[in-house]
Protein backbone atom coordinates (compact mmCIF):
# COMPACT_ATOMS: atom_id res chain seq x y z
CA UNK A 1 0.00 0.00 0.00
CA UNK A 2 1.62 3.72 -0.78
CA UNK A 3 0.92 6.15 1.91
CA UNK A 4 -1.35 8.92 0.99
CA UNK A 5 0.96 11.10 2.12
CA UNK A 6 3.86 10.18 0.41
CA UNK A 7 5.13 12.25 -2.58
CA UNK A 8 3.66 8.94 -4.27
CA UNK A 9 0.35 9.63 -3.05
CA UNK A 10 -0.01 13.18 -3.44
CA UNK A 11 1.39 13.06 -7.29
CA UNK A 12 -0.03 10.06 -9.34
CA UNK A 13 0.96 9.63 -12.64
CA UNK A 14 4.28 11.54 -11.90
CA UNK A 15 6.30 12.12 -15.07
CA UNK A 16 3.64 11.94 -17.64
CA UNK A 17 2.51 14.91 -19.44
CA UNK A 18 -0.89 16.82 -18.75
CA UNK A 19 -3.19 17.22 -21.87
CA UNK A 20 -4.24 21.11 -21.98
CA UNK A 21 -6.66 22.56 -20.53
CA UNK A 22 -9.88 23.02 -23.65
CA UNK A 23 -11.58 26.58 -23.32
CA UNK A 24 -15.18 24.80 -22.23
CA UNK A 25 -13.43 23.86 -18.57
CA UNK A 26 -13.07 27.59 -17.16
CA UNK A 27 -16.70 28.08 -16.17
CA UNK A 28 -17.30 25.18 -13.94
CA UNK A 29 -15.66 26.37 -10.83
CA UNK A 30 -17.96 29.97 -11.00
CA UNK A 31 -20.78 27.94 -11.86
CA UNK A 32 -20.88 25.32 -9.35
CA UNK A 33 -20.24 28.42 -6.65
CA UNK A 34 -22.85 30.48 -8.01
CA UNK A 35 -25.05 27.87 -8.57
CA UNK A 36 -24.55 25.13 -5.94
CA UNK A 37 -28.36 24.42 -4.96
CA UNK A 38 -28.96 24.41 -8.44
CA UNK A 39 -26.61 21.87 -9.08
CA UNK A 40 -26.79 19.91 -6.08
CA UNK A 41 -30.38 19.77 -6.65
CA UNK A 42 -29.80 18.17 -10.12
CA UNK A 43 -26.94 15.66 -9.41
CA UNK A 44 -27.21 15.18 -5.82
CA UNK A 45 -30.92 15.54 -4.85
CA UNK A 46 -30.54 13.29 -1.84
CA UNK A 47 -28.12 15.40 -0.26
CA UNK A 48 -29.66 18.63 -1.16
CA UNK A 49 -32.50 17.87 0.65
CA UNK A 50 -30.17 17.65 3.91
CA UNK A 51 -29.05 21.09 3.51
CA UNK A 52 -30.43 23.88 4.75
CA UNK A 53 -29.92 26.20 1.91
CA UNK A 54 -32.27 29.56 3.86
CA UNK A 55 -29.10 29.92 6.06
CA UNK A 56 -26.72 30.52 2.61
CA UNK A 57 -23.18 28.81 1.79
CA UNK A 58 -19.79 29.85 2.16
CA UNK A 59 -17.30 29.17 -0.59
CA UNK A 60 -13.86 28.18 1.12
CA UNK A 61 -11.36 28.92 -1.54
CA UNK A 62 -8.65 30.10 0.59
CA UNK A 63 -9.17 27.19 2.74
CA UNK A 64 -8.98 24.72 -0.50
CA UNK A 65 -5.50 26.19 -1.67
CA UNK A 66 -3.90 25.40 1.22
CA UNK A 67 -5.05 22.10 1.82
CA UNK A 68 -4.50 21.06 -2.05
CA UNK A 69 -1.26 23.24 -2.49
CA UNK A 70 1.59 20.42 -2.39
CA UNK A 71 -0.90 17.90 -4.11
CA UNK A 72 -1.02 17.10 -8.12
CA UNK A 73 -3.78 18.22 -9.52
CA UNK A 74 -4.91 15.76 -11.85
CA UNK A 75 -7.56 16.69 -14.65
CA UNK A 76 -9.56 18.77 -12.74
CA UNK A 77 -12.17 20.92 -14.21
CA UNK A 78 -12.77 22.44 -10.31
CA UNK A 79 -12.11 21.76 -7.07
CA UNK A 80 -14.82 23.76 -4.60
CA UNK A 81 -14.78 23.75 -0.62
CA UNK A 82 -18.06 25.03 0.80
CA UNK A 83 -19.30 25.84 4.32
CA UNK A 84 -23.02 24.45 4.54
CA UNK A 85 -25.54 23.97 6.90
CA UNK A 86 -27.52 21.09 7.66
CA UNK A 87 -30.96 21.02 7.94
CA UNK A 88 -31.53 19.38 11.12
CA UNK A 89 -29.02 17.34 13.33
CA UNK A 90 -25.70 17.54 14.85
CA UNK A 91 -23.05 18.79 13.92
CA UNK A 92 -24.34 22.22 12.71
CA UNK A 93 -21.97 22.46 10.13
CA UNK A 94 -21.05 20.35 7.01
CA UNK A 95 -17.46 21.09 5.06
CA UNK A 96 -19.00 20.04 1.53
CA UNK A 97 -16.13 19.36 -0.70
CA UNK A 98 -17.07 18.98 -4.84
CA UNK A 99 -14.73 18.07 -7.71
CA UNK A 100 -15.17 18.07 -10.97
CA UNK A 101 -12.82 15.48 -12.94
CA UNK A 102 -12.39 16.10 -16.60
CA UNK A 103 -10.56 12.83 -17.40
CA UNK A 104 -9.88 9.21 -15.98
CA UNK A 105 -6.84 9.06 -13.97
CA UNK A 106 -5.81 5.63 -12.20
CA UNK A 107 -4.77 7.47 -8.90
CA UNK A 108 -8.08 9.82 -8.96
CA UNK A 109 -10.24 7.55 -5.71
CA UNK A 110 -6.44 7.56 -3.82
CA UNK A 111 -6.20 11.21 -4.24
CA UNK A 112 -9.56 12.27 -3.55
CA UNK A 113 -9.39 10.27 -0.13
CA UNK A 114 -5.96 12.91 0.77
CA UNK A 115 -8.35 15.58 -0.17
CA UNK A 116 -10.88 14.28 2.47
CA UNK A 117 -8.89 13.71 4.64
CA UNK A 118 -5.97 16.46 4.69
CA UNK A 119 -10.01 18.83 4.67
CA UNK A 120 -11.42 17.07 7.76
CA UNK A 121 -7.40 17.67 9.54
CA UNK A 122 -7.33 21.16 8.59
CA UNK A 123 -11.08 22.26 9.54
CA UNK A 124 -12.15 19.29 11.68
CA UNK A 125 -16.04 17.18 10.75
CA UNK A 126 -17.63 16.29 9.01
CA UNK A 127 -16.71 16.33 5.41
CA UNK A 128 -18.43 15.55 2.66
CA UNK A 129 -16.87 14.97 -0.87
CA UNK A 130 -18.55 14.38 -3.90
CA UNK A 131 -16.82 13.79 -7.29
CA UNK A 132 -18.76 15.35 -10.63
CA UNK A 133 -17.32 12.67 -13.07
CA UNK A 134 -16.89 15.05 -16.94
CA UNK A 135 -14.97 12.95 -18.90
CA UNK A 136 -16.44 11.00 -22.10
CA UNK A 137 -15.90 7.37 -20.69
CA UNK A 138 -19.30 5.87 -19.66
CA UNK A 139 -17.17 2.69 -18.44
CA UNK A 140 -15.24 4.83 -15.85
CA UNK A 141 -16.91 5.40 -12.77
CA UNK A 142 -14.90 5.04 -9.75
CA UNK A 143 -16.78 5.50 -6.38
CA UNK A 144 -14.37 3.96 -3.91
CA UNK A 145 -10.71 3.91 -1.70
CA UNK A 146 -9.69 0.98 -0.51
CA UNK A 147 -6.20 -0.14 1.41
CA UNK A 148 -5.27 -2.69 3.77
CA UNK A 149 -2.05 -4.02 5.05
CA UNK A 150 -2.44 -6.91 8.33
CA UNK A 151 -5.69 -6.23 9.25
CA UNK A 152 -5.33 -2.61 9.02
CA UNK A 153 -8.09 -1.76 6.81
CA UNK A 154 -9.17 1.80 5.11
CA UNK A 155 -12.66 1.85 2.99
CA UNK A 156 -13.12 5.64 1.46
CA UNK A 157 -16.76 5.65 -0.30
CA UNK A 158 -17.87 8.84 -2.12
CA UNK A 159 -20.91 10.16 -4.17
CA UNK A 160 -20.38 10.24 -7.78
CA UNK A 161 -22.33 11.93 -10.71
CA UNK A 162 -21.42 10.78 -13.97
CA UNK A 163 -22.71 13.52 -16.69
CA UNK A 164 -22.71 11.59 -19.67
CA UNK A 165 -25.37 9.49 -18.45
CA UNK A 166 -27.24 12.95 -18.82
CA UNK A 167 -26.89 11.97 -22.29
CA UNK A 168 -29.88 9.60 -22.30
CA UNK A 169 -31.84 11.33 -19.95
CA UNK A 170 -31.99 14.58 -22.98
CA UNK A 171 -35.28 15.00 -22.29
CA UNK A 172 -35.32 15.12 -18.92
CA UNK A 173 -32.94 17.83 -19.20
CA UNK A 174 -35.20 19.84 -21.47
CA UNK A 175 -37.85 20.04 -19.32
CA UNK A 176 -36.77 20.97 -16.07
CA UNK A 177 -37.06 24.09 -14.59
CA UNK A 178 -33.59 23.69 -12.85
CA UNK A 179 -31.06 26.02 -14.78
CA UNK A 180 -28.00 23.84 -14.42
CA UNK A 181 -29.64 21.52 -16.44
CA UNK A 182 -28.64 24.00 -19.33
CA UNK A 183 -24.98 23.73 -17.50
CA UNK A 184 -24.85 20.21 -18.26
CA UNK A 185 -26.78 20.43 -21.41
CA UNK A 186 -23.93 22.65 -22.63
CA UNK A 187 -20.55 20.42 -21.38
CA UNK A 188 -22.57 17.69 -23.20
CA UNK A 189 -22.85 19.29 -26.16
CA UNK A 190 -19.21 20.59 -26.55
CA UNK A 191 -17.91 17.33 -25.48
CA UNK A 192 -19.90 15.54 -28.38
CA UNK A 193 -19.28 18.67 -31.20
CA UNK A 194 -15.83 19.86 -30.27
CA UNK A 195 -14.61 18.54 -33.77
CA UNK A 196 -17.71 20.35 -35.92
CA UNK A 197 -17.24 23.98 -35.26
CA UNK A 198 -20.16 25.33 -37.23
CA UNK A 199 -22.54 22.64 -34.84
CA UNK A 200 -21.06 23.25 -31.65
CA UNK A 201 -21.82 27.14 -32.62
CA UNK A 202 -25.18 26.75 -32.98
CA UNK A 203 -25.66 24.22 -29.80
CA UNK A 204 -24.41 27.55 -27.86
CA UNK A 205 -25.97 29.88 -29.29
CA UNK A 206 -29.32 27.48 -28.42
CA UNK A 207 -28.35 26.95 -25.08
CA UNK A 208 -27.81 30.63 -24.63
CA UNK A 209 -31.11 31.44 -24.97
CA UNK A 210 -32.20 28.98 -22.67
CA UNK A 211 -30.16 30.20 -19.96
CA UNK A 212 -32.30 33.65 -20.78
CA UNK A 213 -35.57 31.84 -20.95
CA UNK A 214 -35.10 30.63 -17.36
CA UNK A 215 -34.33 33.76 -15.99
CA UNK A 216 -30.53 33.64 -15.61
CA UNK A 217 -29.39 37.28 -15.52
CA UNK A 218 -27.15 38.34 -18.54
CA UNK A 219 -24.20 39.60 -16.54
CA UNK A 220 -24.36 35.78 -14.57
CA UNK A 221 -23.79 34.75 -18.38
CA UNK A 222 -20.85 36.82 -19.08
CA UNK A 223 -19.49 36.02 -16.17
CA UNK A 224 -19.28 32.31 -16.49
CA UNK A 225 -17.92 32.93 -20.16
CA UNK A 226 -20.56 31.32 -22.15
CA UNK A 227 -21.53 34.85 -24.05
CA UNK A 228 -17.72 35.44 -24.87
CA UNK A 229 -17.40 31.72 -26.02
CA UNK A 230 -20.22 31.86 -28.55
CA UNK A 231 -18.19 35.77 -30.02
CA UNK A 232 -14.85 33.50 -30.20
CA UNK A 233 -16.69 30.52 -31.95
CA UNK A 234 -18.60 33.11 -34.53
CA UNK A 235 -15.03 34.79 -35.08
CA UNK A 236 -13.37 31.63 -35.84
CA UNK A 237 -16.25 30.25 -38.10
CA UNK A 238 -16.24 33.71 -39.87
CA UNK A 239 -12.56 33.40 -40.41
CA UNK A 240 -12.62 29.57 -42.10
CA UNK A 241 -15.15 31.31 -44.08
CA UNK A 242 -13.38 34.28 -45.22
CA UNK A 243 -10.00 31.97 -46.23
CA UNK A 244 -12.44 29.99 -48.19
CA UNK A 245 -13.77 32.47 -49.86
CA UNK A 246 -11.24 34.67 -50.71
CA UNK A 247 -8.26 32.59 -49.82
CA UNK A 248 -5.63 36.13 -49.34
CA UNK A 249 -7.29 37.89 -46.15
CA UNK A 250 -4.98 40.72 -45.03
CA UNK A 251 -4.20 41.86 -41.80
CA UNK A 252 -6.69 44.21 -41.36
CA UNK A 253 -9.45 41.61 -41.38
CA UNK A 254 -8.54 39.75 -38.39
CA UNK A 255 -7.66 43.12 -36.32
CA UNK A 256 -11.74 43.81 -37.43
CA UNK A 257 -12.71 40.07 -36.03
CA UNK A 258 -11.14 40.33 -32.92
CA UNK A 259 -12.94 43.62 -32.02
CA UNK A 260 -16.29 42.94 -33.47
CA UNK A 261 -19.61 42.74 -31.34
CA UNK A 262 -21.55 39.17 -31.71
CA UNK A 263 -23.82 41.33 -33.44
CA UNK A 264 -21.22 42.48 -36.10
CA UNK A 265 -19.86 39.05 -36.60
CA UNK A 266 -23.58 37.31 -36.93
CA UNK A 267 -24.08 40.39 -39.79
CA UNK A 268 -20.64 39.92 -41.41
CA UNK A 269 -21.60 35.93 -41.58
CA UNK A 270 -24.90 36.84 -43.51
CA UNK A 271 -22.97 38.32 -46.16
CA UNK A 272 -19.71 36.37 -47.05
CA UNK A 273 -21.59 34.14 -48.98
CA UNK A 274 -22.78 36.52 -51.91
CA UNK A 275 -20.03 39.21 -51.40
CA UNK A 276 -17.76 39.29 -54.83
CA UNK A 277 -15.33 41.13 -52.76
CA UNK A 278 -13.89 41.04 -49.45
CA UNK A 279 -14.94 44.25 -48.68
CA UNK A 280 -18.65 44.06 -49.32
CA UNK A 281 -18.74 41.39 -46.52
CA UNK A 282 -17.34 44.51 -44.11
CA UNK A 283 -19.20 47.43 -46.00
CA UNK A 284 -15.83 49.10 -46.10
CA UNK A 285 -12.07 48.93 -45.99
Amino acid sequence: MTDPASPAARSPGAGTPRPPRDSYDSPWKETSERSLPDLMELLFPHIHAEIDWSRGYESLDKELAQVVRDADHGRRLADKLFRVYRRDGEPEIVHLHVEVQGQPEAGFPERFFVYYYRIFDYRGGPVVSLAILADADPDWRPGEYTAELWDCRVRFEFPVAKLWDYNERWEELEASSNPFAVVVMAHLKTKTTRHDPRERLRWKLWLTRRLYEKGWPRQQILDQGIEQGIRQGEASLLERLLRRRFVDVPKWVFERLEKASREELERWGEQVLEAQRLEDVFGST
